[in-house]
């Protein structure tokens, strides 16, 4: 297993902090790459190839969302996708720990800093003592459909219905992956499809603060995956264990200087395949948030399941 990829700041305006969730994705006009990143009101960079060098340009929402939450200001785990001819960026709006969160969307024909509208809330929202935390959302159409993945903690993972233009609620969430035992520590969910089978990938354990409280070993972030022969579930492991009751097959963990890789995405790049990419901290730099690096390795798909 070799790390095929690496952030490396080339920008010469100062540097936004880095934190989790990149979401990655290629311009159809012209191949250009984009990455976005939690933090910086969604961070906006460009690139010629995967490999970079990644440009900064900006941010997604400079002014923040409107939506009338705390933590309008700091927004979380962007996830892109091009929909009927145009691009939609689906945000968090959350303070740490806090299920007082919602889902927001934006809009761009174009994915440029500046060019994004702010279309508020999805209706995908949260509060305290409801079963779930609406942050990290992850769409995935089935046919003419859409379908969006979220949660962290309490319920874990939920999915929900969404309306033609992939931009509201339209139906009730249900749980789809659960983790029963401590604090089910599950987030970030990313569901691929593959010859007829949907993967749901996702990252559990603890995500951040390492440098603070380093959790003990096999406790940081890694990415597991479960699937299922349909977008809804149910969904299982390798083994054939629910992910509604702790199931889930290591792809990638910590390992030489690699550790905590998490806040994975799937990608179909044209020039090598199916990529995986992740934040991770890098040992050999620091563990601060604020020195994430983001990763990626081409997957591969023996007996139907994906590895690195």
């Amino acid at each position: 297993m070799q790390l095929k990829g690496f952030f490396s700041a080339v920008a010469t305006v100062l540097r936004p902090v880095l934190v989790p969730r990149p979401s990655v994705i290629r311009r159809t006009s012209d191949g250009t790459y984009f990455r976005f990143e939690t933090g910086s009101r969604i961070g906006i960079w460009k690139a010629p190839d995967l490999t970079g060098p990644w440009v900064y340009q900006g941010a997604v929402l400079p002014n923040g969302s409107r939506i009338n939450k705390p933590g309008r200001d700091d927004l979380w785990a962007p996830d892109v996708r091009e929909i009927n001819g145009r691009y939609v960026l689906y945000y968090t709006v959350s303070t740490f720990g806090s299920q007082n969160s919602a889902i927001g969307y934006a809009t761009s024909a174009t994915m440029e800093a500046g060019s994004w509208a702010d279309g508020g809330t999805t209706g995908v929202e949260s509060s305290t003592g409801m079963a779930y935390n609406a942050i990290d959302a992850a769409l995935v159409q089935v046919g003419s459909s859409y379908l969006m993945n979220f949660g962290s903690f309490w319920g874990d993972i939920y999915q929900v219905p969404m309306n033609a233009a992939a931009t509201a609620i339209a139906g009730t969430p249900y749980q789809i992956a659960y983790d029963p035992a401590g604090a089910h520590a599950v987030e970030g969910a990313f569901m691929h499809y593959r010859a007829g089978m949907y993967y749901l990938f996702f990252s559990a354990g603890t995500c951040c603060g390492y440098n603070d409280n380093k959790p003990a070993p096999g406790a940081e972030y890694r990415i597991l995956v479960c699937a299922s022969a349909s977008a809804t579930g149910p969904f299982v492991d390798r083994q054939g264990r629910s992910c509604r009751n702790g199931g889930g097959t290591v792809v990638l963990e910590s390992h030489d200087h690699v550790y905590g890789p998490g806040g994975q995405g799937v990608f179909a790049d044209p020039k090598r395949g199916t990529i995986l990419y992740y934040h991770y901290a890098n040992t050999n730099i620091g563990l601060a948030d604020s020195q994430y690096q983001f990763g990626w390795n081409v997957l591969s798909w023996s007996g139907g399941w994906p590895s690195v």
